[in-house]
This record gives C-alpha cells, sequence and structure tokens, in this order.
C-alpha cells in the first residue's frame, strides 16, 4: 500500500507503524540460539499465571516503526548468526498486530537473513497471513489446556482457534515447538496433559515440547501494576511432577525439555 504522490514522483511505500513493549537479547527461551526478541503490546488472553501482565495492553506500548526495529536488530547481527540464532517476534500477542509483525518477519528473514520465529498463543492465527507465515521459519506455539472449560477459566477465550491454527501450521510443514504450562490443580490432571500430548504427536510437526513449571516470578509485576495475582497461593510443580508429565509427551514420540 503507497501514499499518493505528485505526477512524476515515485511513491514511497507506507511505514509499517504499531505498538511496541520492548526488545531484548535472549538465549535458549525463545527459539535456537541468541535471539533478538521484540516484545509487542497488546494480549487478548488474561491468562491466570501471565508473567508479563505488563504487556496486555496496547497504549503501555511505545508508539514504533519496523524500520526502527529492524535498524536496531541489524546492530547484533553478527553475534546473533555466530550463536546459531535468529529474531523472535513476541508478545504479548503478536497476532494482535499481524501488519508489523509480518513486516518484521520478513525483514528479519529477507534483509537481515536471520531466521525467525513467532511466538503465539494461536489464538488470533486466523490472522497471520500466508505471507507472513512464508516469512516464518519457527512457531512457538502455547498450547495451555486441552480441556475446553479449563481453558477458558485459564485465559478467559475459547480453545479453539489455536487447535485449528496449529492444524493449518501442520498442513503447510511449518516447524513448531509447543509450550505447555505446567499449574499444579490446573493444568496437571493426567487427562489434560494426555490430551494436549496426543493432538501435539498427531500434528506430525512438532520437533520439540516445552514442559514449563509454572513460577510465581511474575507476582511483582501484578503488584506493580495494582493487580492481585490470582495464583498466588499454588504451589511450584515438584521436579518429579514435571518429569512425569514429560514422560507422557515422550510417550507419544516427542522430544522434550
Amino acid at each position: 500500500m503507497t501514499e499518493p504522490t505528485p505526477a512524476g514522483r515515485a511513491a514511497r511505500p507506507r511505514p509499517v507503524t504499531g505498538t511496541l513493549h520492548s526488545w531484548d537479547l535472549s538465549t535458549g527461551v525463545d527459539g535456537p540460539g541468541t535471539r533478538f526478541v521484540t516484545f509487542l503490546a497488546g494480549c487478548p488472553l488474561r491468562c491466570l499465571y501471565c508473567h508479563n501482565p505488563d504487556t496486555r495492553r496496547m497504549r503501555d506500548g511505545q508508539p514504533s516503526s519496523a524500520d526502527g526495529i529492524v535498524r536496531e536488530a541489524a546492530k547484533y547481527t553478527t553475534f546473533i548468526r555466530a550463536s546459531g540464532g535468529g529474531a523472535t517476534v513476541s508478545g504479548g500477542e503478536p497476532l494482535l498486530q499481524p501488519e508489523l509483525t509480518g513486516e518484521l518477519l520478513h525483514r528479519f528473514k529477507h534483509e537481515l537473513g536471520l531466521h525467525t520465529a513467532l511466538d503465539t498463543s494461536g489464538f488470533l492465527g486466523a490472522r497471520a497471513t500466508d505471507a507472513l507465515l512464508a516469512d516464518t521459519d519457527l512457531v512457538l506455539l502455547d498450547i495451555k489446556s486441552w480441556d475446553n472449560a479449563l481453558y477458558r477459566h485459564l485465559t478467559g477465550q475459547e480453545l479453539a482457534p489455536t487447535l485449528e491454527f496449529a492444524r493449518r501450521l501442520a498442513a503447510l510443514g511449518t516447524e513448531v515447538r509447543v509450550r505447555f504450562v505446567l499449574v499444579p490443580h490446573l493444568t496437571d490432571a493426567a487427562e489434560n496433559i494426555e490430551g494436549v500430548a496426543a493432538f501435539t504427536a498427531s500434528l506430525g510437526n512438532v520437533t520439540r515440547v516445552d514442559v514449563l513449571p509454572f513460577h510465581r516470578l511474575g507476582a511483582a509485576k501484578w503488584r506493580a501494576l495494582g493487580l492481585d495475582f490470582p495464583l498466588a497461593d499454588t504451589p511450584v510443580p515438584t521436579a518429579g511432577r514435571t518429569a512425569e508429565a514429560r514422560a507422557v509427551f515422550e510417550a507419544h514420540g516427542l522430544y522434550t525439555v
């Protein structure tokens, strides 16, 4: 899309802008190698265990352009490539801003030559265009529950869009890493873990499952925002219970960490 210009002058592409929460360099949790991670502001989910509640509202971010973000990432490309890393677009929920997300993934991949990853709940997967997904080397997909009612309780939204997006990624052959948060007394029921594991194994494009033990490290952010952390009294899962959950996924032939 271009802006109208006087006759005889070349049209300049309209700059792609959006709302940025922050960016960071991260290793190990946002995709392979060292990553330039862009955290976009805004999220339609209200997860009870959210560890970044400060990214929920778009109005709490800062207006930013794809040009500015790509310029920032370009400063670190030598270091990133040396580590076998890349760039990840995260949030919040990056597909709440699909135009900016798509522009960033495209330019990270084709302009900077970086491996690209999209970190998403999948709830807004229908907003991801085929072009956006073509520029995505890896999707980090949160499957928070297999039980519809529990998913609604955990997030305030419906599970079906995430499962539909997962099936679409499988049809495209896009590499996926699934993330599952193990929360005592909520997501740790045997039938829930089995349901997520069986569905994940059925996709055929999942190369890794991160079984993430629930933690309360984000509680201070909730307090700083004047909010009560809903799971303040929920215990952290034991190492043994976490190992048992991983074993369920592994029994379905999935690699876990």
